[in-house]
């Protein structure tokens, strides 16, 4: 679910813009990254906290 919301995000975003996604835990980190890069957007950063929080920003893919 999370993953769907992450790419209703991108699909209203224009090609190079970029999106920041908080994620909570380590599973919706592994599934959003993984099928965002899947899709051709690429991962810019990654940074975690210890209370388990990570936070991506990504930039979707050209047309």
């Amino acid at each position: 679910m999370t993953f769907v919301r992450t790419r209703l995000a991108l699909d209203a975003l224009l090609p190079g813009a970029l999106l920041q996604v908080t994620l909570h835990g380590s599973e919706p980190l592994r599934n959003v990254r993984r099928s965002a890069e899947s899709l051709g957007h690429k991962i810019l950063s990654q940074h975690e906290s210890g209370d388990g929080t990570a936070i991506l920003l990504i930039r979707k893919a050209g047309p």
